[in-house]
């Protein structure tokens, strides 16, 4: 058995730098209390070099000018804690999660695949850096061992079986983590590291200790053994960060966005994951000019949410930063918040990442990702409703569609017929040989709808005008009523004719002039609409 322990020194501070990495180089002191009463709860080596003291008051840290004052945030520190899962996840399935610093991961029979332990323990290191935490890695076969070596030294520790009683005699008693009263009598004892306190008498340690002497001892000698208690961490990817000052324009909110998405994407690499779906959830600052929105002069006032929520659909799963950053930045474009933003919660619906083959004998296009970011463009432009995929709606209402999202078609629709059989090219060959002899007619819907003049024997179109073309109605099928959604203010009533039109070479007025009205002669479709008591020309058949 081998044992590899994960501890993130001085969490609370690293939770609240790895918000904001320019604080990583500075001196920084987090405070936490009931308001007015703040205290100094954790600080990092340069801001205790520096004169601050653990439990001085906030307006006493705030004279230390360069030192960064920072509140504790619960919500940073669960996502740290969540990253470091995720970093734990990314190696071995089994793991304990110990504390919210601390990971243990049973790495027996890993070497196989990621080579010696000191491998291992290296890859643990960069994982850590690209989730933004500094870890200190231990690795062992004994899981005490590797844990509370963790928390007492710093970088890659490597204790081979056998060593573990010398090489846990230099850690400090206070790495074991015992109660208050009994580091106070040990310190009296004169005992300060482990190899002390493993040289005491058992027997007369527990008398004047009890159990828990009893349990320092065998933890101080590397002889304790428990078995892993294993953690299932959820596949959950969420990032929050709540704003000291509001932030309302887009240019600053981008750049807080794309310190998150980076932080998300890692998570998501860290367990071989992409996102399918990002949901973004910003909370607003009351506004007392924005408290209400006025739907209309005549519909009473409302009030404005406190909430702003949009959701990011992918094509394709995806973990590019950049590239969901400018996705959401079209979006916040479009439709911006009614107000400045105190909190930015980011989650991501993970799912597993795109996997593509190219063949010789596809048509090449764009990559996903890149079609997905410029279909968001134009929607920033025209609007969502005007880009997209036509679909027809379950009506008998003639002409009536619907945009759905775009989603361009997968390899293997391209590659393989329905059944999964037959290549897409082979049914294209028998398709056409079978259908040789079948014409396909085609019908062209004029959108917007052309409105024509027409004239009328015996109830029968005779004669039309429109698009500045007059022409003779040879054929006539019809009329064809439809009518429908009498209970709705849009209720249609049309009569359908289906006509063979030959238009005149002559031009409809003097300095009118259409080229090639021959080229339009055919069979068309027009209808006269009883509401609106007019004759349109729907489309042409090709």
């Amino acid at each position: 058995m081998a044992f590899a322990s994960i501890h993130v020194p001085n969490f609370l501070v690293q939770a609240a730098v790895r918000a904001e990495p320019r604080l990583r180089a500075r001196a920084v002191a987090l405070v936490d209390g009931t308001p007015p009463i703040w205290n100094v709860v954790a600080a990092n080596e340069a801001a205790l070099q520096a004169g601050i003291e653990l439990g001085m008051a906030k307006s006493q840290a705030a004279q230390f000018r360069n030192v960064e004052i920072r509140h504790r945030s619960r919500l940073q520190e669960k996502s740290a804690h969540a990253a470091l899962l995720d970093l734990g996840a990314s190696i071995s399935p089994r793991m304990e999660d110990t504390a919210p610093d601390t990971i243990i991961l049973d790495i027996a029979g890993l070497t196989s695949l990621f080579g010696s332990e000191a491998n291992i323990a290296r890859r643990l290191m960069r994982h850590a850096s690209s989730l933004g935490l500094i870890a200190h890695v231990a690795v062992s076969s004994n899981l005490e061992v590797a844990l509370h070596a963790a928390r007492g030294f710093s970088g890659i520790t490597l204790i081979p079986p056998g060593e573990e009683a010398k090489r846990l005699g230099r850690l400090p008693v206070r790495a074991l983590l015992p109660s208050a009263e009994i580091l106070e009598t040990l310190e009296r004892w004169g005992v300060r590291d482990c190899a002390a306190l493993a040289a005491l008498p058992l027997l007369q340690l527990s008398e004047r200790l009890g159990q828990e002497g009893v349990r320092l001892h065998e933890l101080g000698r590397g002889a304790s053994l428990r078995s892993i208690a294993l953690a299932e961490p959820a596949v959950h990817f969420e990032e929050e960060m709540a704003l000291d000052f509001a932030v309302a324009e887009l240019e600053p909110l981008a750049f807080l966005l794309g310190r998150l998405l980076d932080q998300l994407c890692a998570r998501l690499q860290a367990r071989a994951l992409a996102a399918c779906a990002i949901r973004l959830r910003f909370d607003l600052e009351d506004s007392f000019e924005k408290d209400f929105q006025v739907l209309s002069e005549n519909s009473p006032a409302k009030l404005a949410p406190k909430t702003y929520e949009k959701v990011l659909g992918l094509p394709v799963p995806m973990r590019d930063s950049k590239m969901l950053l400018k996705l959401l930045r079209l979006q916040l474009q479009s439709d911006p918040p009614h107000a400045s933003i105190v909190k930015i919660i980011l989650s991501a619906e993970p799912a597993r990442p795109r996997a593509a083959q190219g063949g010789l004998f596809l048509p090449s296009c764009p990559d996903p990702e890149k079609l997905e970011l410029t279909i968001g463009r134009l929607a920033n432009l025209v609007g969502n409703a005007n880009i997209g995929s036509p679909e027809l709606v379950d009506t008998h209402r003639p002409g009536e569609f619907r945009m759905k999202r775009f989603v361009p078609a997968s390899d293997e629709s391209r590659i393989f017929h329905k059944n999964g059989n037959a290549p897409a090219a082979h049914i294209c060959q028998e398709d056409h040989t079978s259908n040789q002899s079948r014409a396909a007619t085609a019908f062209r819907i004029f959108r917007p709808e052309v409105q024509a003049k027409v004239e009328l024997q015996d109830g029968c179109p005779t004669r039309i005008y429109f698009r500045g073309m007059r022409g003779n109605i040879v054929t006539a099928s019809g009329p064809w009523r439809t009518s429908g959604d009498w209970w709705r203010e849009d209720t249609w009533q049309q009569d359908e004719w289906e006509v063979d039109i030959r238009f005149d070479s002559s031009a409809s007025s003097r300095n009118e002039r259409i080229p090639n009205s021959r080229a339009q002669d055919g069979l068309y479709r027009i209808y006269y609409d009883s509401i609106r008591a007019a004759w349109f020309a729907r489309g042409r058949y090709d």
